[in-house]
């Protein structure tokens, strides 16, 4: 089972220049991905309203760039289209130091508070129920300084409103694939990690149809470890998009509509009370309007 806690153990020390080649390399990937999903997605919105003319224009992305004070900062990217009826593909690097009554709960920041952490975050809510929700996220995160702790972290999950069975094994499908082209133990571990994480312990349900979740992924082999975060972007970049335009046309009823809406109040209800880079970003003076994208447009709860 891979380590779902961060070792005590420090990260081994690296030259400067290595240090910052990498966070430079970890953010620019993250830009590209971004970019890559809004192509992707503004695609399916110029096919679906090519089809239906009548709904209306083709949703576009809107950025919104935002500065932290301390360090760093980002950029909000959000769409509300006619297939997507809400969807934000944020990207962020940030820098500076955790306030005292956080950094003991981080990695390799309890005596040097210092930090640095980028990442991609993705979350889209869709205008057709029988088009499942979707969570994707990967980071890199330096804490502590030199050597202090690196790692990086992430995962995608599907969260079906009507299921398909499907939609489900595709999603997973993919996913196995990436994880099985890097490590034969990475699937079972992290979906597993996944089921566990993505929980509602309060309702003790889970939040959707599972994915792969990891964290702490520091075991000193940074190219590999990299390239298994660059392919889990790719492999949500090629089965989201199939999944979305399978189901787009769909038929649903005002009754699905309804149920869309409740089972979207447990996505909110985790997002608030679990979601681990709602903390983080809270927590680090991150920008509360990025750190909320995730939210439903609209939800309800019987």
């Amino acid at each position: 089972m891979s380590e779902r806690k961060p070792s005590s153990t420090p990260s081994e020390a690296i030259d400067k220049a290595t240090f910052i080649s990498r966070q430079g390399l970890a953010s620019a990937w993250f830009k590209e991905l971004r970019d890559r999903i809004r192509a992707a997605f503004e695609t399916i919105e110029d096919d679906y309203v090519a089809a239906h003319p009548e709904v209306g224009e083709a949703g576009r992305f809107e950025e919104t760039p935002w500065q932290r004070e301390g360090g760093g900062g980002g950029v909000m990217s959000v769409m509300k289209g006619q297939v997507f009826e809400k969807v934000g593909v944020n990207i962020s690097t940030v820098n500076g130091e955790f306030s005292e009554a956080f950094r003991g709960q981080i990695p390799g920041a309890a005596d040097n508070p210092i930090f640095w952490a980028s990442g991609i975050s993705l979350v889209a809510h869709m205008r057709n129920p029988y088009v499942p929700a979707v969570h994707m996220n990967t980071r890199y995160i330096n804490t502590g300084g030199n050597p202090g702790k690196r790692w990086f972290g992430g995962g995608a999950d599907l969260t079906p409103i009507i299921w398909n069975d499907t939609d489900v094994a595709d999603f997973h499908a993919s996913l196995k694939t990436c994880c099985d082209a890097h490590q034969p133990n990475y699937y079972a571990d992290y979906s597993a990690w996944c089921d566990d994480y993505f929980t509602l312990k309060h309702r003790n349900e889970k939040r959707g149809a599972g994915g792969i979740f990891y964290d702490y992924l520091d075991k000193g082999d940074f190219n590999a470890e990299f390239a298994f975060t660059r392919d889990v972007g790719l492999a949500f970049l090629d089965i989201y998009p199939r999944l979305v335009q399978r189901r787009m046309e769909d038929a649903f009823s005002e009754a699905d509509r309804e149920y869309q809406l409740v089972r979207r109040g447990r996505y909110v209800e985790f997002n608030l009370l679990y979601d681990r880079g709602t903390v983080f970003g809270l927590n680090t003076g991150g920008n509360v309007e990025a750190i909320l994208m995730s939210l439903p447009p609209e939800a309800r709860w019987p």
